[in-house]
């Protein structure tokens, strides 16, 4: 027995112990294999799972390392069933291997005849292989090259890709690094993209996804799409490439619901190409309109099933996927790691912090009490209103004036859920509000407003939780969300993340109300950020003067 903060359990639970002087090291050391379950305030929970496992190998990660970092922090003896279990998931990753074959194409080749033999019976890959070519090799039709690596994830042995990329369309395009450079992180994570060929890059909010994107294309030097979440998001790529490369206004287009432009780099939106009419999605022919040498997926946590069907035939195309988190609430990882690639990159946000590049963060929750009317309206109500019941009390209209009143001067965002909730916040507070249905240009407007100062307090929808550069906002209010969404939470915390000025902290409210399901899922949502390193303090109502 040593005195380290972890406690390795038998059915590959990992146990932290939060207020340990090495927890620290500890959580950086096995955020890259183990994936956060539950953060209560002094012991966290961490599990090993297949994909995670996975994604560590294909960072380059290998088994001893992961088993040496497991002893080295166990308070016990770490069980000796578990170590070999570690050993053979990763051992799995790579036994079976696509591959160009200067004959027959595309082929899947293995080291491992018997797992070959394995794969080769299941059902699931019926129909998207070829002729036998000899003992370790089958040919793959081509198209099914995505397909493949889904169905071969499932079946527990993900194949390695080595089949290469297609150059695409050749396109000159470079940073230019007049007033500004690269951060080491950025080439980093630019870097082993690049090197893997496709992937994903973690990176916190504000860290700056959009450069390591940027380098990217430098590095590709080909005809680029960027798959954004919205015509504001496709609006700030263009302006930051304008910015930091060498691409004209000429050379960059936007491809959305108001804008159809095709050009060497093009921008469209995940919502104009999942446009169905009768029955089938029209834009999703912008994918053959260009040779593409390379395909970004901003928020690639986002993806609706359609890219990702579309994503499956891609495969030839170089893939880069950006995210400030890879959890996603329908279960998707494993597409995520199969279509687009594994996790390339992956900085922890107190680490970024640390450098200084995004800024320090308070996080409070704020618990108030129902009223008496309201208290048994919720426990008299159907489950699935209760959440909304929970959420729009009119109580936490009083709140969030104290705690506006409580920053003054300091440019604040009001965040919710719920369209009326927030027309009543907006007009309690005599602030403007950006929905759904306010117009590209009104959003445009206030956005660039908040960020010139001449507006200071701004009541959002969900319309922000994702891409919108606001690196003025200092104090986020948070009154009612996607029920328990952990990516979520990442996301609005990261509209305060670009750094302050006098190395400020931002402050991160979220208003809930207790002894309802709106705080059930308030701590759900919280797992994300306490894998981060963020811990939230718990006040009263009462405490801030409402």
């Amino acid at each position: 027995m040593n005195d380290g903060p972890l406690i390795v359990q038998s059915d590959k639970t990992l146990l932290l112990e939060v207020d340990h002087e090495r927890a620290a090291d500890c959580r950086k050391a096995i955020a890259p294999f183990a994936e956060l379950e539950r953060s209560p305030e002094h012991v966290h929970t961490y599990r090993l799972t297949p994909l995670g496992l996975w994604n560590a190998r294909a960072a380059g990660h290998d088994a001893e390392q992961v088993v040496d970092t497991l002893l080295t922090y166990s308070r016990y003896a770490v069980p000796h069933a578990l170590l070999v279990d570690v050993a053979e998931t990763m051992a799995r990753y790579g036994r079976l291997r696509l591959e160009k074959h200067p004959v027959h194409g595309l082929v899947l080749a293995s080291n491992d005849r018997p797992v070959l033999e394995e794969v080769l019976r299941a059902k699931k890959v019926a129909g998207m292989l070829g002729s036998r070519i000899d003992d370790d090799t089958v040919a793959v039709h081509a198209s099914e090259r995505g397909n493949l690596k889904q169905a071969l994830l499932k079946l527990g042995w993900p194949a390695e890709d080595f089949a290469g990329y297609v150059d695409g369309e050749a396109h000159p395009i470079a940073l230019s690094e007049v007033e500004w450079h690269l951060r080491t992180y950025q080439r980093e994570a630019a870097d082993s993209f690049w090197h893997g060929g496709s992937g994903v890059v973690v990176l916190p909010c504000g860290a700056g996804k959009t450069i390591v994107g940027a380098a990217a294309m430098a590095e590709a030097q080909a005809t680029t799409l960027i798959l954004v979440t919205n015509t504001v998001s496709a609006r700030q790529w263009k302006d930051e490439l304008l910015r930091r490369t060498s691409l004209t206004e000429d050379e960059i287009g936007e491809y959305s619901g108001a804008v159809k432009e095709v050009r060497p780099v093009t921008i469209a939106t995940y919502q104009v190409l999942t446009t169905k009419r009768k029955g089938v999605y029209p834009h999703l022919e912008l994918l053959d309109a260009r040779d593409w040498g390379l395909i970004v997926y901003d928020e690639v946590h986002l993806l609706p099933a359609p890219i990702f069907r579309m994503t499956a035939n891609l495969q030839a195309r170089r893939r880069l996927g950006l995210t400030a988190t890879l959890v996603r609430e329908d279960g998707r990882e494993g597409d995520v790691f199969s279509l687009i690639g594994p996790k390339r990159y992956d900085a922890p946000w107190k680490d970024i912090e640390a450098q200084g590049w995004i800024a320090p963060a308070d996080c409070v929750e704020v618990r108030v009490t129902l009223p008496t009317t309201e208290r048994l309206a919720y426990a008299t109500a159907e489950p699935e209103e209760r959440y909304r019941l929970a959420s729009c009390t009119h109580h936490k209209i009083d709140v969030v004036r104290s705690l506006v009143a409580s920053h003054p001067g300091q440019p604040t965002l009001v965040i919710g859920q719920y369209i009326d909730q927030l027309d009543e916040l907006a007009l309690a507070l005599d602030a403007p509000v950006i929905k759904g249905e306010t117009t590209v240009r009104e959003r445009q407007r206030l956005f660039e407003a908040f960020r010139a100062g001449e507006v200071g307090l701004l009541v959002v929808s969900k319309v922000a939780n994702f891409s919108i550069d606001l690196p003025s906002a200092e104090v986020a209010i948070q009154v009612s969300g996607s029920f328990g969404s952990r990516q979520e939470e990442a996301q609005r915390l990261g509209r305060l993340l670009r750094p302050k000025s006098e190395g400020k902290t931002a402050h991160f409210y979220t208003i809930v109300s207790r002894d309802t399901v709106d705080a059930d899922f308030a701590a759900n949502r919280q797992r994300f950020l306490a894998e981060q390193g963020y811990a939230y303090r718990i006040v009263d109502a009462e405490d801030v003067g409402a």
